[in-house]
């Protein structure tokens, strides 16, 4: 695969590492061409039509006349930034390359899609006397602009109502755009525009799928719900997380970019063009949306994210769904808020009764149908692994099969293989051991029979319950819900992805973490359980779109600092917060970075670290390579932007980090330094306190990190938290002692 740049250096933009993955490709007069994407760095005229008419004279020029390059061209981003999505063959590509004014010429590339309880969880009361401050305060989120860039939405769900809603803001410039099964009456005071983004997405994916903002795979409902959805009463999924669904800024108004189309396979993905991704956050700049929610696991950060973060809009992106393993979280550029998934303090237990009377409990989403009306004892068999093999000369014909993972291979694929199996042998039940992870939706294809899903030691005494007996039995109610403090959160996901980041490693992610497991929220017109990063992103947009009605003036970074500096570590009984891995353990921050959010104390956080958005740009810049798009290097080591964390992946000497706090609580305050420093380094803070005033209202300190080893190390945590009688304001640190250059940890 070929990749074209202009011999130009990036100064002034930032441009990112794209890494191929599929392309579109047609076959053309002139040869086989593909989508490519041409990027011009800053406008050059205000007037969105001048932009467009440039890009067509530049393509023009190319391609011998203006018809070819308007056949040509797919997208033209004309609104916060310049460039255009253009059908090109490789010598077209090179030669738009070869031009002065052009920074890079990338292929598309194809990304993946990475509440009744949650936000009660979060402090968010609704129904409490009174409600949440946060909620008060903002007047839910009234007016704020929440921008969905997913898999569209499904606008008839009650989620979506408009009842209450007052006139659309008059700043929205964004449009309702018609389509398949979308009228204008499909758009209305709470989902207050709608686009869609076809071009760059496989043509037959484009037929199984609605032309139009109209969602087929529910992803994007499901996301806009959890981020600002009305509150709708009496919610549950066959009586199992019984409560209220909303969003977390249920007066919030949704713009709605569809950029992801369902490939309707057994897999059940979607495709999503980058192409389309920097259509929808163009036009989302322009539109006017506040916030904009990504629920995308992608191999790079779009240069359109930087561009929406220097207009006033704040980016959230998902971490990932590829842990527990480290090094392996996406979106970790620093302007935009990258999300962790975890737990919330609800479970699903469900009792299993052997026939001796012994009873064992389980989890799942187990039901009983319409016409069943009591659990009854039923045949137990032992299936092994629940591999074709396995069951070969088992008789499993209504019977509940026991089976037990014999590796650690993806749980959920040996979950849905077992249930494939046993379903195949007329089995009436499942109870499937295995380590502790987060797969109870993954017996989701169960549809009203018993699956039920248990840790290694239940499943021993299930076993040796059964090597007991000659005519083994078992009896399973249905599951309940039960929360609270009798459930212990939060904890991170088992598949949230884990830091450090491989291309910023100077750059501490995640930076938060938020609720990602069974959440509850809408599809069609329905509501379903659903898990990942996807979750919890739209959590974190739906807080910050409370902050900014709080806070209309705060800028991108005081909000992420506000969200980072304030989350919460430990759990409700001021126990460490976990992390579901192999095996369990205490979370650091590349688990979660800060921790769990913590939605009311953000709203006031004391201390804010702020960051002009222009000053990424002093940062990072483009260097250009012969066998990869971009790699991005620091003009300036990371560590040193003011971020609300602190990352050093290579300590050798003693090295110093600059941070500034601005106060926005009280005027006159005073706050002190509390340092936890990482295992084998000795942190200092200079100067230990800092006095504000009404003429002092931001101070300026000085990080000093020094190695009390010689030794080629592992990354290790602490903290440095401003505290007072009112505020406590906490940053992560992160740092890693090395005495070699590029020294694999591998052995």
């Amino acid at each position: 695969m070929d990749f074209h740049f202009s011999p130009r250096r990036f100064s002034a933009c930032i441009i990112f590492c794209l890494c191929l993955t599929i392309s579109i490709s047609i076959s053309g007069a002139y040869g086989s061409q593909k989508l490519y994407i041409v990027y011009l760095g800053e406008k050059k005229h205000e007037d969105a039509a001048l932009v467009t008419a440039s890009h067509h004279d530049m393509l023009g020029a190319i391609l011998g006349s203006k018809e070819e390059a308007l056949a040509s061209i797919t997208y033209s981003y004309k609104h916060g930034f310049s460039g255009f999505a253009a059908m090109l063959t490789d010598d077209q590509a090179q030669d738009l390359a070869d031009l002065p004014e052009v920074i890079s010429v990338i292929p598309n590339q194809h990304h993946e899609l990475m509440t009744t309880r949650s936000w009660d969880f979060l402090g968010m009361n609704l129904n409490h006397k009174p409600p949440s401050k946060l909620l008060q305060r903002s007047k839910y989120g009234e007016d704020v602009i929440i921008g969905i860039v997913d898999t569209g939405i499904w606008p008839e769900s009650r989620s979506f109502s408009d009842n209450g809603y007052g006139p659309i803001p008059s700043r929205w410039k964004g449009v309702c755009q018609l389509g398949q099964a979308w009228e204008g009456t499909n758009c209305n005071r709470k989902i207050i525009g709608a686009r869609y983004y076809a071009a760059g997405v496989d043509k037959a994916y484009q037929e199984k799928n609605y032309m139009s903002a109209r969602d087929i795979n529910g992803h994007g409902t499901h996301t806009a719900s959890i981020a600002a959805g009305a509150v709708v009463e009496g919610v549950s999924l066959h009586g199992l997380g019984v409560g209220v669904a909303r969003g977390g800024a249920p007066q919030a108004r949704l713009a709605v970019y569809k950029v992801g189309w369902d490939t309707t396979d057994a897999a059940k993905t979607v495709q999503l063009a980058s192409a389309a991704v920097l259509a929808a956050l163009d036009d989302a700049i322009h539109d006017g949306v506040d916030v904009l929610s990504l629920s995308i696991g992608v191999d790079e950060n779009s240069f359109g994210a930087l561009h929406a973060v220097q207009k006033g809009i704040t980016v959230v992106y998902a971490a990932g769904n590829s842990g527990p393993r480290p090094q392996v979280i996406f979106n970790t550029a620093p302007w935009v808020i990258t999300v962790a998934a975890s737990k919330i303090d609800r479970s699903f237990p469900t009792a299993i009764t052997l026939g001796n009377n012994q009873t064992l409990v389980g989890q799942s989403l187990y039901y009983m149908l319409k016409n069943e009306s009591t659990s009854e004892f039923k045949p137990l068999v032992h299936g092994g692994s629940c591999s074709p093999e396995a069951l070969n000369s088992t008789i499993i014909n209504g019977k509940v099969v026991l089976c037990t993972a014999e590796n650690f291979g993806p749980a959920v694929d040996m979950i849905s293989d077992a249930i494939t199996n046993i379903k195949s042998g007329g089995a009436s039940g499942l109870i499937f051991a295995l380590y502790t992870i987060d797969v109870l939706l993954s017996t989701d294809d169960c549809k009203g029979m018993a699956c039920i899903i248990v840790d290694n030691a239940i499943g021993f005494q299930a076993t040796t319950y059964i090597g007991s007996q000659s005519l083994p039995i078992v009896k399973i109610e249905p599951a309940r819900s039960i929360t609270g403090k009798q459930v212990p959160g939060p904890k991170v996901a088992f598949f949230s992805s884990r830091g450090p980041s491989t291309k910023y490693p100077t750059v501490l992610k995640p930076d938060i973490a938020a609720p990602g497991v069974n959440i509850l929220a809408a599809k069609g017109d329905a509501y379903v359980f659903n898990s990942g990063t996807s979750m919890s992103t739209p959590h974190v947009a739906g807080v910050v779109a409370l902050l900014k009605a709080v806070h209309p003036h705060w800028s991108h970074a005081a909000l992420k600092s506000a969200i980072v500096t304030t989350a919460l570590t430990k759990d409700e009984y001021g126990n460490p917060m976990l992390a579901e891995a192999l095996p369990r353990k205490v979370a650091d921050p590349f688990d979660y970075g800060g921790g769990n959010i913590n939605p009311d104390a953000a709203a006031d956080p004391g201390l804010v670290y702020d960051i002009d958005p222009m000053d990424y740009n002093k940062f990072f810049a483009c260097k250009i390579q012969k066998y990869g798009i971009c790699n991005i290097t620091t003009t300036l080591p990371a560590y040193h932007l003011n971020l609300p964390s602190i990352s050093i992946p290579e300590l050798r000497h003693p090295i110093k980090v600059r941070r500034e706090v601005a106060n926005v609580g009280k005027v006159d305050a005073v706050y002190q330094s509390d340092i936890q420093s990482p295992l084998g380094v000795k942190i200092k803070v200079e100067p230990p306190t800092l006095v504000f005033s009404a003429a002092k209202k931001v101070h300026t300190f000085k990080v000093s990190i020094t190695p009390l080893w010689k030794v080629q190390g592992d990354y290790t945590f602490g903290s440095l938290t401003w505290h007072n009688e009112h505020h406590s304001v906490r940053i992560p640190i992160a740092v890693r002692i090395t005495i070699q250059d590029f020294y694999a940890d591998v052995a």
